[in-house]
């Protein structure tokens, strides 16, 4: 499956597979039986078998990240040290994206604290990238104390480490529920896009009166895979415009790949509802 503008490839992260998901060749079977092209979300040593079978790999992850954000300098160097070596052993596997969320080690700190740290963490990173041909690919969560989920701490991060190795994981359902216009996002970032996870957020304005956006809410029940106001969605179930989105990217030269990350409450009480959400979202976007 592609993607109709820009003809990106689409595949999904395995994870969502939910304990279906660990068995690797039935992986790989379901993935080519559905003509999905991409996976993310696996170990380093699973990649040639995946590579194998004609599957892209998106992203895989980094070692000790909150470490690279601790403000402990022998913590840092230690993981710059371990990250440094993981890359360039896994450079035979080819240029590979490696997703971060920019957690710290204690997110309590000041936030302008941990940024410093944070850029020399990633700082160390770059030359091992570099030579690598690899990327980081920045996901844009906002969990405690995470940095670079905004245009700001994003804009300012760049100005430090200008490398084209730090690169961005394009999410706009973090940016919708940040209320951060993701169209906008793109025109400022998209060159420095390298991964896409396809997952939506379907605003729930109808409870924007009872509960407003700033306090949870005392008597009504979390919505699950979101807040009282929002959920997370499969593409198409919210209110993401994928076509413009994508238009942008392919307009600043995009050439990776697109992976449906599921988290829709609606899609994940069994196995088969698993891949019927992640089927549904790569399916309509193909039509985008």
């Amino acid at each position: 499956m592609k993607t109709r503008t820009g003809n990106f490839p689409i595949g999904f992260i395995r994870g969502g597979l939910g304990p279906a998901g660990q068995d690797m060749k039935a992986v790989i079977a379901w993935t080519k039986e559905n003509d999905l092209e991409v996976i993310d979300g696996i170990p380093p040593e699973q990649v040639k078998d995946f590579q194998s079978a004609g599957i892209k790999i998106g992203t895989i992850g980094l070692k000790a990240s909150r470490e690279l954000i601790s403000p402990d300098k022998s913590k840092r160097a230690d993981a710059i040290a371990i990250n440094s070596e993981y890359i360039r052993a896994n450079a035979s596997l080819g240029s590979l994206n490696y997703m971060v969320v920019m957690a710290p080690e204690d997110p309590n700190r000041p936030r302008i604290e941990n940024f410093s740290y944070m850029v020399d963490g990633y700082s160390g990173l770059v030359s091992a990238l570099e030579k690598s041909k690899a990327k980081i690919s920045i996901e844009g969560y906002p969990a405690p104390g995470a940095l670079c989920c905004t245009p700001e701490t994003l804009r300012a991060f760049f100005k430090e480490i200008p490398s084209k190795s730090m690169g961005i994981n394009f999410d706009p359902s973090h940016l919708i529920r940040m209320s951060i216009d993701y169209l906008r996002f793109l025109r400022e970032f998209g060159d420095r896009v390298v991964h896409i996870h396809g997952k939506d957020t379907d605003l729930i304005t109808e409870n924007y009166y009872d509960f407003g956006t700033e306090q949870p809410p005392t008597f009504a029940p979390r919505i699950p895979f979101g807040s009282i106001s929002w959920r997370y969605a499969i593409p198409g179930h919210g209110v993401v415009r994928w076509t413009e989105a994508l238009r942008i990217l392919q307009s600043v030269g995009y050439n990776g790949y697109l992976s449906i990350e599921l988290e829709d409450a609606n899609f994940t009480s069994t196995p088969e509802d698993r891949k019927l959400g992640i089927l549904m979202g790569a399916k309509f976007l193909t039509g985008c």
